[in-house]
């Protein structure tokens, strides 16, 4: 196995899913998804959670750079993958993984400084109000961390933010040990009583209900790395909370090529710090990718990092159409492209092993991971 190449693992070919019918619909398709399986868990010291959170990454390492970066090892990936877990009472683990391909399986540095708007012209993000749009779906499966980033849920008790929500790449964040996720629900009035206010002129008044988070995994990809190089490929990180939460959940999926999106284009809501309060909406196109990052120009400001990037396409096996995440939005790039300066924001594509990895987290049975 010490021998296989990276790129076997790196690149597990998708399916052909070709269309050949004229009522084409864009449709997922099925990716052959690897096997990471925990091989040894060692305990840790606690850490010192002496880092600030920071709500974005910057990093001068554009597309050009990261295109250019050498392949990974086997032994590489398989280090990049390994991760700690940070539970409630302060205790610290780190587990070492393997990767297997079954044959019955069916794909830190600051940079340029820059203000910290990212509004590309016309400023297109929508604020989302009234609990009837908040409270349904998949609006309602976007929430707030205490740290200040946004998460979004992928299950009964899972959330998927970026790593850099919890960990700086190198400590652990202020408040990362008492974590808590935030449920955006109505504030009744006085004498209220759960009455439906939505009818009112001005916008609902909205209001937090928190819940505490039972572990935290990120990736050592992050933790080693830095946002020159790998680490902003592995800038994700879930979260297990202490109770579930109820409400409805988006699925994780493998990221398509950009050419396969529908129209291109990608889809987040995120607690912007500059709407406080507000759960705000975007889409955008897709300007460019490498294996591991979807870059794009939707508008976004601190405080949207750890929203999951979505699209709704055409599930051929249930009949229907259905959203998954595909992505976790990372932050901004400001980059010199031949002389000239460039700007983008960034989000962290699910690749098959990356699918393989935070499905694990979530299931703890490799065999309900098999297709991305």
């Amino acid at each position: 196995m010490a021998g296989l190449p990276a790129l076997i693992l790196l690149l597990c070919a998708a399916k052909d899913v070709t269309p050949s019918s004229s009522h084409w619909k864009p449709t997922w398709p099925s990716y052959r998804v690897p096997v990471i399986l925990p091989q040894s868990t060692l305990n840790l010291d606690k850490p010192q959670f002496d880092a600030e959170a920071r709500l974005e990454v910057v990093s001068p390492c554009g597309p050009t750079c990261h295109k250019s970066s050498p392949l990974p090892t086997y032994e590489e990936v398989k280090n990049y993958l390994s991760y700690e877990t940070l539970y409630a009472n302060g205790s610290l683990t780190e587990t070492e993984v393997g990767i297997y391909i079954l044959s019955n399986s069916g794909d830190g540095s600051q940079g340029k400084s820059r203000t910290k708007r990212q509004i590309y012209g016309y400023d297109s993000r929508f604020s989302i109000f009234g609990k009837d749009f908040l409270l349904n779906y998949p609006f309602s499966t976007s929430v707030k961390l205490s740290t200040g980033c946004t998460g979004t849920l992928v299950a009964e008790k899972h959330v998927l933010t970026a790593a850099h929500c919890i960990h700086d790449g190198k400590s652990y964040v202020k408040g990362a040990q008492k974590l808590r996720v935030g449920f955006l629900k109505p504030k009744l009035k006085d004498g209220s009583k759960g009455a439906n206010i939505t009818n009112s002129a001005v916008p609902e008044k909205m209001k937090f209900q928190w819940i505490r988070v039972k572990r935290t995994h990120v990736p050592k990809g992050w933790i080693k790395g830095n946002a020159n190089d790998i680490g902003m490929d592995y800038d994700y990180a879930l979260l297990e909370l202490k109770k579930p939460h109820k409400r409805k959940f988006m699925k994780i999926g493998v990221s398509p090529p950009a050419r396969h999106l529908p129209g291109g284009r990608i889809h987040f809501s995120g607690y912007d710090n500059d709407r406080p309060g507000n759960l705000v909406y975007r889409f955008c196109d897709v300007k460019d990718e490498t294996y591991d990052l979807l870059y794009q120009q939707c508008d976004a400001q601190p405080g949207a990092s750890g929203s999951g990037v979505y699209v709704r396409m055409w599930k051929r096996q249930n009949h229907k159409w259905e959203r998954k995440i595909i992505g976790i939005f990372s932050g901004h790039q400001w980059v010199d492209m031949n002389g000239t300066p460039q700007d983008f924001n960034v989000a962290v594509r699910i690749t098959p092993l990356k699918y393989a990895q935070i499905c694990y987290w979530i299931k703890g049975n490799y065999l309900d991971c098999r297709e991305g």
